[in-house]
């Protein structure tokens, strides 16, 4: 039985993926194999000697103790993309709300309620409207910086908006490269691409190479007046440079799902509670692709979107159906594999198949054995130097 501790309010749709007859999922366990979790801030206390993997339930891993986890050979996993149509909408209202006078017509229209004739009100909506115009979206420059599962749906939603759109990307996967559309024009540089655009959008995690990405130096870059929208991470932009950029008038507007005390009460600013995932529809992609990663990894070894180990997949094929498998963490230095494989040798356990993958500084490996290897064995592999944890599955 596989125990699931739980933290926040899970969609029942994603806490339904685990078989009863497999899984104890309660927020009030103990011991637990793994934790699955929204935005609570994860204690370090947590990470107990049991624990073999974090799931989180959404992009965003900065709740969790990742490096605590990767020394303690916790995987940490999350759900990229599962939340992406969500944030695109919310972009999309930002770009809107930034552009036209939406949000102070609304706040003029709702006051006006002494007014009971009906011919008054619609007079005065008239004569007052012009207060509140603004500018089409078609036609401008959208420049996205992070063209991952996210920027590339905001860029292809603004292409078919009739947006010129620029990007810039530093890391660019092979994957999103394909899945970014053609229009989109790729800049070399973030100065490069704040110069000629009248909108940017952020779409990047919170690495030390992020934050405070958007500083002095890139707003003193910007076109007079443009859009900075911000639905990634508080984080990636200066707060200081931010404020010089809206007091001098560099910066026209912007769009955050991140209020700060200091930029409360300006019209050149419009932010919203952290919402950009707040979608049912979003909500639940995310726990199911938590829960679904999670029964693959504790029951098969698997790995898909770590944040902290290497993605690694090995299938059971037929002939290594009811085989065992060893999964284990370790630091990435020379002849781990060859002292792991000398172990088994010694206890004359067939190997069937295997599986190595590093990353930076950890490695894992998934090892399909004919047997199963005798305590004394597992103990040896575990007490090899930079052996993290060794798992029977």
């Amino acid at each position: 039985m596989y125990k699931i501790k739980t933290y926040n309010a899970i969609s029942e749709k994603g806490l339904a993926r685990f078989p009863a007859s497999n899984y104890q999922v309660d927020p009030d366990l103990t011991d637990a194999d793994a934790i699955l979790l929204r935005s609570h801030k994860l204690d370090v206390s947590a990470i107990d000697d049991g624990l073999r993997a974090v799931a989180r339930a959404g992009a965003g891993t900065n709740n969790v103790p990742v490096d605590a986890c990767t020394d303690a050979g916790v995987i940490v996993f999350n759900t990229p993309g599962a939340n992406a149509n969500a944030v695109k909408e919310l972009v999309l209202c930002g770009l809107l709300l930034a552009s036209r006078g939406i949000i102070p017509g609304i706040e003029f229209a709702s006051t006006q309620t002494e007014i009971i004739d009906e011919g008054e009100l619609s007079k005065l909506m008239e004569q007052e409207k012009k207060r509140f115009k603004g500018s089409e979206i078609s036609g401008k420059t959208l420049g996205v910086i992070g063209l991952g599962a996210i920027g590339s749906l905001v860029a292809e939603m603004a292409i078919d908006l009739g947006m010129k759109v620029q990007g810039y990307d530093p890391a660019l996967s092979v994957e999103a490269a394909w899945r970014l559309p053609s229009k989109v024009k790729r800049k070399e540089n973030i100065a490069a691409l704040v110069a000629s655009s009248d909108f940017i959008s952020l779409h990047l995690p919170v690495l030390d190479s992020t934050r405070g990405l958007i500083n002095a130096e890139v707003f003193s870059a910007m076109r007079k007046g443009a859009c900075l929208v911000n639905f990634a991470r508080d984080e990636i932009v200066d707060s200081k440079a931010l404020l010089a950029a809206l007091e001098e008038g560099k910066l026209g507007k912007y769009v955050s799902d991140f209020p700060r005390p200091e930029l409360m009460g300006r019209d050149d600013v419009i932010s919203m509670p952290h919402i950009g995932a707040s979608t049912n529809e979003a909500e639940e992609n995310c726990a199911i692709m938590a829960a679904d990663q999670l029964m693959d990894f504790l029951e098969n070894g698997n790995i898909k979107n770590s944040v902290n180990f290497p993605n690694l997949f090995l299938d059971r094929s037929s002939d290594a159906a009811s085989c065992t498998r060893l999964a284990i963490c370790n630091r990435n230095v020379p002849k781990m594999l060859g002292q792991i494989l000398s172990v088994l040798a010694d206890q004359n356990i067939n190997v069937l198949d295997m599986l190595n993958k590093s990353r930076n500084d950890v490695a894992y490996n998934l090892i399909d054995l004919e047997s199963q290897p005798a305590e004394d064995a597992l103990a040896a592999i575990a007490q090899i130097e930079d052996v993290i944890k060794v798992t029977l599955l």
